[in-house]
């Protein structure tokens, strides 16, 4: 296994475990959780705990933390590896021929190695905004989880989930947040929920710049440390403001530039994606590609990691199972997060027609929030859409909400069996919780564009 982490255009680098466990998922999460503690020592008043509201959060001993886990992960892959009697290659790896591998080690030491069987894993990195300044003074997700310092007021540039949740855990953190999108935030998913995913970052303070032009502007670093953004929206409108950082959260680029694929005869596409059939095999027979390299396949390391335990169940074990991309549930850790589990209502009625597609739906609060008359009390929300010809058969499920990924796992389960509407109105709901909300559907959007629930 060749593991080589190249730095990023400020220096960071990080150890074994690729991006989840470095500078993805793991960190992410951590300080998604850190921001939420934060809001519920806010709660906490109202919940009749004597809190000090003045006490502002500590960046550098939560970095400390976060860091530590991390670097322990990277030892217990060390450990794994030896342990399975895998040879590890801290070395950047590249194509000879179609069986020989180049590798280049941190020393600029030369050698190669072959293999009968080739799998390429190497995931991507975030892609940078060619601009004046900004390759020089912006951050990336690979910088942001190893800062040792606050971000400070920040201008974040995406729409996408990466962009939503990283702007959303700094805003929780007390720092002001700017996020620029061209068109709306995380477009590619459900509208309903999205909104309401923005709309609970603008009642924190967060603030949306839409319209925002990727063609011109510019970041200037001034004597004063600050970076003087120079900005562009809505066909042209000038807008200059001083920050002390800028994040790039604008998609990630497949890192194949350098595997020297053409070597092997392996096809890539000017974006650096490789097309694979439907069991990761590439147009060259022996080699195999998994993760966010491969085209169509969703930017979730679960999703890597199943493609890379099929493909060893299908090469070792003759089994056939394949991944089924229309059933991958997934969690946007926004301050209010937005879980989901198959297709979104605006897919659904592409592929369906909107006369074949039924949505169930209803906004709630959560009990808790009873306590805190700050909360909005019809922002969370929950859908259900379904196929109405197949006995309105669910095709995706959408939950905005406390806990949503914890909400999600279960009825992913069931996504995957294939239930109706009808099973899920016939399962009985735990109370109380947000859960259960999705056993209580029977107002559908057709009947009722806006519904609110009221009781318990």
């Amino acid at each position: 296994m060749c593991d080589f982490v190249k730095p990023s255009t400020q220096g960071t680098k990080w150890g074994l475990g690729g991006t989840c466990v470095n500078v993805g998922c793991i960190p992410k999460k951590l300080m998604h959780f850190s921001s939420l503690v934060g809001d519920i020592r806010e709660d906490a008043q109202e919940c009749g705990w004597d809190v000090d509201p003045e006490k502002k959060h500590d960046w550098k001993r939560m970095l400390k933390n976060i860091s530590a886990h991390i670097k322990g992960i990277n030892f217990a892959y060390r450990k794994t590896m030896i342990k399975k009697e895998i040879k590890y290659c801290n070395a950047l790896a590249s194509f000879v021929d179609a069986h020989t591998i180049k590798l280049v080690d941190a020393k600029n030491k030369e050698s190669t190695i072959t293999g009968q069987t080739i799998v390429v894993a190497v995931g991507g990195r975030p892609t940078l905004l060619d601009l004046p300044g900004y390759r020089e003074h912006s951050i990336t997700s690979d910088d942001l989880f190893w800062m040792k310092t606050p971000p400070g007021k920040t201008f974040v540039v995406g729409s996408g989930y990466i962009a939503m949740e990283c702007g959303g855990f700094i805003q929780s953190m007390g720092h002001e947040t700017h996020i620029a999108v061209r068109s709306m935030p995380l477009r590619n998913f459900d509208q309903d929920m999205a909104k309401r995913c923005t709309k609970s970052m603008e009642l924190i303070g967060t603030t949306f710049i839409t319209g925002f032009e990727t063609e011109k502007g510019s970041v200037e670093k001034l004597e004063s440390g600050k970076l003087k953004v120079t900005y562009y929206r809505n066909g042209g409108e000038e807008v200059v403001e001083e920050f002390d950082t800028v994040m790039l959260a604008i998609g990630r680029t497949a890192d194949t530039k350098g595997l020297n694929l053409e070597a092997a005869g392996v096809t890539a596409l000017k974006n650096g994606r490789v097309p694979v059939n439907d069991t990761n095999q590439t147009n060259v027979s022996h080699i195999y590609a998994i993760g966010d390299i491969i085209v169509n396949s969703p930017e979730l390391t679960p999703v890597a990691i199943a493609e890379g335990q099929y493909l060893v169940r299908r090469l070792y074990e003759g089994a056939s199972i394949k991944v089924n991309y229309d059933m991958i549930a997934t969690t946007i850790f926004t301050p209010l997060e937005y879980s989901s589990v198959g297709l979104s209502e605006e897919k659904a009625t592409e592929r369906y027609g909107a006369d074949n597609v039924e949505v169930f739906h209803t906004a709630f609060k959560p009990l808790e929030w009873n306590f805190l008359p700050s909360r909005q009390a019809s922002l969370c929300y929950v859908k259900v859409v379904c196929k109405i010809d197949e006995n309105n058969k669910v095709l995706g499920i959408h939950y905005v909400g406390p806990n949503a990924g914890e909400v999600m796992q279960g009825y992913a389960v069931a996504m995957l069996k294939g239930i109706t509407i009808e099973d899920l109105q016939n399962t009985i709901g735990i109370h109380p919780t947000c859960a259960e909300e999705l056993c209580d559907l029977t107002i559908t959007k057709r009947e009722q564009p806006e519904v609110v629930k009221t009781s318990c």
